[in-house]
């Protein structure tokens, strides 16, 4: 029985197949593509029939981490799909689809939701990107091109086929993107502050959660972080004499937490931010009316991994942080793209 790459595995197959890797399937490692096609299969079973050799690359043994490539041949043995009730076996996302920014045949942008990881993993069964893959079964690619922490909302952008996602993922770390975000901050930021630049480290607290703090530059497990800040607009919540500031936050390297460690170590924290924040401000705040890290993935530029167009995409703030927006605060967003960065 011999397939193309791309082709379903039927629940209960009892014999050895052969797949042939399609271009769009190229440059994946094998454990990776391997839990695409055998969905249903345990993880644990996936890796013990490459570990055994069931599992073959045009006839030769294969590790887990080899990338397979167009024209190669797969040789599968005989699994059982779809075995939910299985040890092991972890149960499908449930279907959902994103509001779309943005698609066509090479990528698709949406805009995420607060709340919602990009992808499953540390404790989150599925996210974003799981969900999508169920919602679209016909879809033979679907990748993440970027991340976003799961309590920032915001554009998101997925690859719909493999040269998009390397061209995409090329263009943000050479730091060809223009990635602009929204941020309430605590406190009246300086407007003559437009620079934060400030090595990031990462760490661990004793309960083994991640955390980013700024370091010397040094230090052993400094990572170079450059955040641009312009202020839009001070702002006062409803009900709250406090002052705060509406910032478009460009970052020029994509750091993890660097927005939020950026901002709380300048004095001027992210307002709702749990891990960062102030805790009693952040309780405060709710009976304010957020709910919610006040961050939001705002503007985003790239060039069209096909056409090399340069593509401008927003996402207004969603509904939750705009209806605690000033008049004078929901005009600064009004700004063009062309406005210089700080």
């Amino acid at each position: 029985m011999k397939n193309i790459i791309g082709a379903k595995p039927q629940p209960g197959a009892s014999e050895v197949r052969f797949m042939t890797v399609d271009e769009e399937s190229a440059g994946q490692r094998l454990d990776n593509f391997l839990f695409r096609q055998l969905k249903g299969v345990p993880k644990t079973h996936v890796y013990r029939i490459i570990r055994s050799g069931e599992v073959r690359i045009n006839k030769g043994r294969a590790q887990a981490e080899t990338r397979i490539a167009a024209g190669d041949v797969l040789r599968l043995p005989p699994v059982r799909v779809a075995a939910r009730s299985e040890e092991g076996a972890t149960p499908p996302a449930p279907a959902r689809e994103f509001p779309l920014l943005y698609e066509d045949d090479a990528l698709l942008a949406i805009d995420k939701p607060a709340g919602v990881a990009v992808h499953g993993g540390s404790g989150v069964s599925f996210g974003v990107i799981e969900q999508l893959r169920t919602a679209r079964p016909q879809a033979r690619f679907l990748e993440l091109v970027h991340r976003l922490d799961r309590e920032t909302s915001g554009i998101l952008l997925v690859a719909r086929k493999r040269s998009a996602l390397t061209a995409l993922q090329d263009q943000f770390r050479e730091r060809e993107t223009g990635k602009t975000y929204l941020a309430l901050v605590e406190g009246a930021w300086p407007v003559n502050k437009k620079v934060l630049d400030a090595p990031l480290a990462k760490y661990l607290l004793a309960d083994g959660e991640r955390r980013v703090r700024v370091v010397p530059k040094d230090h052993p497990d400094a990572m170079h972080a450059v955040t641009l800040v312009r202020v839009l607009a001070a702002v006062t919540l409803p009900g709250d004499a406090t002052p705060m500031s509406l910032l478009a936050v460009t970052i020029k390297t994509g750091r993890t937490h660097q927005i939020r460690v950026h901002l709380a170590s300048a004095g001027h924290a992210i307002a709702g931010d749990d891990k960062y924040g102030q805790f009693e401000r952040n309780r405060t705040l709710q009976k304010r009316g957020l709910k919610r890290m006040f961050l939001h993935a705002w503007r985003l530029q790239f060039n069209h991994p096909a056409t090399g167009e340069r593509m401008a995409l927003q996402a207004d703030l969603p509904p939750e942080l705009a209806a605690l927006m000033p008049p004078e605060a929901a005009a600064a967003l009004t700004i063009p793209f062309s406005t210089p960065a700080p």
